[in-house]
């Protein structure tokens, strides 16, 4: 069965994650056809929306460290900068629903997003410094700009796990509700969207957007950072010592 798997619904693409025995941990592959869905639907006038959500107990854990390991080459062509880079270029709404673990790129992903919910088993975490590592996908700008630079620090240099509550009071997500409702609030939302005129959407996102071009230079030099990092003595003890657990 599919890790990313697909379906069109009322002009509303849903994409789901889908590899519950790794909690949703992301490999080469998976960022592959994360990135090439979201490309086609962008291109299919068929589909004005996305949604993207987990499983009922994860969103996602974040990279699949064995697998980022043994393709640590960040350059250009690397399936994850291309995934994160194509967020950039996205012009219909992305809207996630979350719901467990939100780890690393699961929850720098939702600074991508439109409107996000989550239910009240979602956990937040942001566990970079935790393995001697730096921020990706534009979170050393995005986040500062959301939440200040205070808070943003918190969140970026202790690492800690928050949960829906506090993400809801930070402005991270539009609203927690009842797991048993995310799913339909999430979609009814996605799907009041798909159903308005597509191209004053598209405009509006575009025009909310922070400075393209600066996004680009933080995400470039996070990206290069990152791979400095991932080198280092202390970020391969880390990493030891979190695959030996």
């Amino acid at each position: 069965m599919s890790t990313i798997q697909i379906k069109d619904e009322q002009g509303v693409r849903i994409i789901t994650i889908n590899r519950p025995e790794k909690r949703n941990a992301l490999d080469l592959e998976m960022y592959t056809a994360l990135r090439e869905y979201l490309i086609q639907g962008d291109a299919d006038n068929a589909i004005n929306a996305f949604l993207i959500k987990g499983q009922d107990d994860c969103f996602t854990a974040g990279n699949d460290v064995a697998d980022f390991l043994k393709n640590s080459d960040l350059g250009p062509e690397h399936p994850a900068f291309k995934f994160l880079f194509s967020l950039l270029d996205l012009k219909k709404p992305l809207i996630a629903a979350v719901s467990g673990a939100a780890v690393g790129i699961g929850t720098t992903l939702l600074l991508h997003c439109d409107l996000v919910y989550a239910d009240t088993t979602a956990k937040f975490q942001l566990p970079f410094t935790n393995l001697a590592l730096v921020p990706e996908a534009g979170a050393s700008l995005l986040l500062p700009h959301l939440v200040g630079h205070q808070k943003a620090a918190e969140l970026l240099l202790l690492g800690e796990s928050f949960n829906a509550q506090t993400a809801k009071s930070l402005h991270i997500i539009n609203d927690c509700v009842d797991p048993k409702q995310l799913f339909d609030t999430a979609f009814a939302q996605a799907v009041k969207i798909a159903a308005k005129p597509p191209l004053s959407i598209q405009a509006t996102k575009a025009l909310m957007r922070p400075d393209k071009a600066l996004l680009h230079a933080k995400m470039t030099a996070e990206l290069t950072e990152f791979a400095t990092r991932l080198q280092s003595d202390e970020a391969k003890a880390q990493f030891k010592a979190f695959l030996s657990r």
